[in-house]
């Protein structure tokens, strides 16, 4: 397990697994969100597996499968009400942890300046300098 910590209050890592549950618990998490759609994985690490083993681990689950092409900001705001509603850090996962990046990043645009936003998750090891113009867009409206 990768965890890569984005601000105080959320981190992201690539694919975890059932076993991963009672270190993330350890941890501090309190809330998993799954940006990972199970068409992507092994039936062992679905979201209804995930799901379980946090439940009984006393850890919420949100299921908010993200696709590069699919990305909409609906599923922002399933992801900011998430973040919102934990009763302490936040671990969100996908395949490598940039999607789960990348639904923050918008997220927060308007809130955090762009720059901030980049350096938090290029500090994590996720190069979103790409989104300049669409977070700058957001962060507009």
């Amino acid at each position: 397990m990768d965890i890569r910590q984005i601000s105080p209050t959320y981190s992201v890592t690539p694919q975890i697994d059932v076993e991963d549950i009672p270190a993330i618990a350890a941890a501090g998490f309190k809330t998993i969100i799954c940006n990972r759609p199970d068409a992507e994985v092994p039936p062992s690490h679905s979201a209804a597996a995930i799901e379980a083993a946090a439940t009984a681990a006393g850890i919420e689950f949100i299921l908010n499968p993200v696709t590069h092409q699919g990305l909409n900001m609906e599923m922002v705001k399933v992801q900011n009400d998430a973040i919102d509603a934990s009763a302490g850090p936040t671990l969100a996962y996908c395949a490598s942890g940039t999607r789960s990046s990348i639904v923050w990043s918008l997220g927060q645009a308007g809130d955090l300046p762009t720059d901030e936003i980049i350096a938090a998750t290029a500090a994590a090891g996720y190069d979103l300098a790409g989104m300049r113009g669409q977070l700058d867009a957001l962060a507009g409206n």
